[in-house]
């Protein structure tokens, strides 16, 4: 009784709440819970760069935090050999990029 009265209350509080923070709400559980995510990066249609083990692509926003900037960033192993896979030696990196200008697909490890 006392879960489904909790469940009801979280359920209310989140229909509450502005689509942006929904998201914000379920990037929070997505870290905490991690994923695999993958990042290609495309010149063209040639792939020139790839990320693996993403947690999550954030988008910036200004220094007040109420206007969003046209990039999105993170931190995964940059795949240096393209070959989809953390091989020894690659390392974790800080990465940007723009949405405007940059032709990506972000997405979770298939494995």
């Amino acid at each position: 009784m006392r879960i489904l009265l909790l469940l009801t209350a979280f359920a209310l509080f989140l229909g509450g709440c502005t689509q942006e923070t929904q998201n914000k709400i379920g990037r929070a559980v997505q870290n905490w819970t991690g994923t695999d995510g993958i990042l290609e990066v495309y010149a063209g249609d040639k792939l020139v760069k790839r990320f693996v083990k993403i947690d999550k692509l954030s988008t910036a926003t200004a220094t007040g935090g109420k206007v969003e900037r046209p990039y999105r960033f993170g931190y995964g192993i940059l795949d240096v050999n393209l070959n989809g896979v953390a091989d020894p030696g690659e390392k974790k990196v800080y990465f940007e990029f723009s949405d405007y200008s940059t032709s990506y697909i972000f997405y979770e490890n298939p494995q």
